[in-house]
């Protein structure tokens, strides 16, 4: 037994409600795609942050007068 014609107008009022009417679907994939490229962009920079920190506090001895070796 399939779906009566009420739960077939059902779905579709809400489908448009959920999805609006021309395009929304395709806004909602762009949105989405814009803020993936935003967190990969954020991560990179952050990476890119730590490593520069990382070259910048490096632990050196201060070098030894040569003199002073036997």
């Amino acid at each position: 037994m399939g779906p009566g014609w009420w739960q077939i107008a059902l779905a579709i009022v809400v489908g448009v409600l959920l999805f609006g009417g021309r395009g929304r679907i395709s806004s909602i994939m762009a949105d989405l795609g814009r803020g993936i490229t935003s967190f990969r962009k954020g991560l990179s920079e952050d990476d890119a942050t730590k490593e520069i920190e990382q070259n910048d506090v490096v632990d050196v001895e201060p070098e030894k007068d040569k003199s002073e070796t036997t």
